[in-house]
């Protein structure tokens, strides 16, 4: 009897370990000095020639879908893309996310897209998996669009981490001040 409630006892604590890692919540400061918020990028689509990663950032008012996608072009052709992100959900609708910045990163060795949601969207965002991702890439091509294979509820996920957390974040930032 022993065994067994030592079991079920580790079975539950590692399983929920699993899922507090899951919402691990990175922060840095801006060069304007805002604090974002985010996750590490999740892969969502791969092949020998092309990847994607995306992630949710937030600045505790606004949320935004960030891509990384590989390759990416050159600084001064990745600063023209300017086009807005659209994105299909498994509701079988497409949402249009406005772009609102792209940067490079790491020594120019990583370029992130930021895609501005809108409130009306979260919730949308938060119950339906991710089916693909369509983004004009200046530089390397026209058109690209990205049918996912891997981890389509990422985003889902994500948004509800920071939803969940949104007011551990505020008190956080209040005791700070």
């Amino acid at each position: 009897m022993k065994k067994i409630s030592f079991s079920i006892l580790f079975l539950l604590v590692f399983v929920s370990a699993k899922c507090f890692s899951q919402c691990e919540v990175r922060n840095r400061v801006q060069a304007d000095g805002t604090m974002i918020y985010y996750f590490d990028p999740t892969v969502f689509y791969y092949t020998q020639s092309k990847s994607l990663k995306i992630n949710i950032v937030t600045d505790k008012e606004h949320y935004f879908v960030a891509l990384q996608p590989s390759p990416f072009p050159a600084k001064k052709e990745g600063r023209k893309i300017k086009d807005d992100l659209v994105i299909q959900l498994a509701n079988k609708e497409s949402y249009k996310l406005s772009h609102y910045d792209t940067q490079y990163q790491n020594n120019d060795s990583i370029m992130q897209v930021l895609y501005l949601m809108d409130d009306k969207d979260i919730e949308v965002f938060s119950k339906f998996e991710a089916i693909s991702a369509t983004i004009n890439m200046k530089g390397t091509e026209f058109m690209r669009t990205y049918t996912f294979k891997l981890h389509k509820n990422a985003i889902i996920q994500q948004l509800e981490c920071f939803l969940k957390n949104e007011e551990v974040l505020k008190t956080e930032d209040e005791k700070k001040e």
